[in-house]
């Protein structure tokens, strides 16, 4: 599978190339904070077939925490691309929103960071839902 997306102002760009590892509905009170509150939807992707074709990220790191996630994010608009997490190598967590045709998400396969959960959030009936992630 082909996608291609950006950033909210155009400035940064990318392409993948693979099938989705996984789709997902985050609910970590990390993911809160980047989406405005609620629930952050991302696919995990093959990180050799994630590349920028324009522009340049930032990357951040909570200190803070003992294995963060790495956020990369547009430095002009703001815009979360791509999150890279320690426990998950070879992958690239793409936030669904900024693909060009969003659609080929088709919803999440699993709810997970529900320990984090606030009640005005939905979870969708019929997929797996984990407190933290499968497995973890």
């Amino acid at each position: 599978m082909a996608m291609t997306g950006r950033c909210y102002c155009g400035n940064v760009q990318y392409e993948v190339e693979g099938d989705p590892v996984f789709r997902a509905q985050c609910h970590c009170r990390e993911c809160q904070y980047v989406s405005g509150g609620a629930p952050n939807l991302a696919m995990g992707v093959p990180e050799a077939g994630f590349r920028y074709t324009q522009g340049t990220v930032k990357g951040y790191r909570r200190p803070d925490l003992p294995a963060p996630v790495t956020r990369e994010f547009c430095p002009e608009c703001g815009t979360q691309i791509v999150s890279r997490a320690p426990g998950m190598p070879g992958v690239a967590i793409l936030k669904v929103g900024t693909l060009d045709d969003p659609s080929v998400y088709g919803g999440p396969q699993m709810a997970i960071y529900l320990c984090d959960k606030q009640d005005f959030h939905h979870v969708p009936e019929g997929i797996g839902a984990f407190e933290r992630t499968p497995g973890g």
